[in-house]
């Protein structure tokens, strides 16, 4: 694993360039983008859930718990703005007017 500056480092410019990439999106594009990219969410999660399985100590558990519980909430608030996107594109069945019963 790595420790020290180099984690650091790789951290840092992991965040630089996340932040790079996200502000150059078009506005037009940044709902279907973040929408189709929900299998990232599920990819975060099983990480989080590998690395808290190899934690030592209480520290290191409990760090990893609120990494698994922001993954979670993380995948399922993805596919839950999917869900209301998608309602948005769907047509509502028209009311007929005069029709009796």
């Amino acid at each position: 694993m790595i420790e020290g500056l180099p984690a650091l480092y790789i951290f840092m410019l992991s965040a630089f360039t996340g932040y790079e990439v996200i502000s150059r999106v078009p506005v037009i594009l940044h709902t279907p983008l973040m929408s189709g990219s929900n299998f990232v969410h599920g990819i975060v999660l099983v990480g989080a859930m590998i690395v808290m399985g190899g934690a030592e100590g209480t520290l290191q558990l409990t760090i990893g718990f609120i990494a698994v519980a922001m993954a979670a909430g993380n995948a399922v608030g993805g596919y839950v703005a999917t869900v209301r996107m998608l309602e948005m594109f769907q047509t509502k069945p028209k009311k007929e007017e005069g029709a009796s019963s």
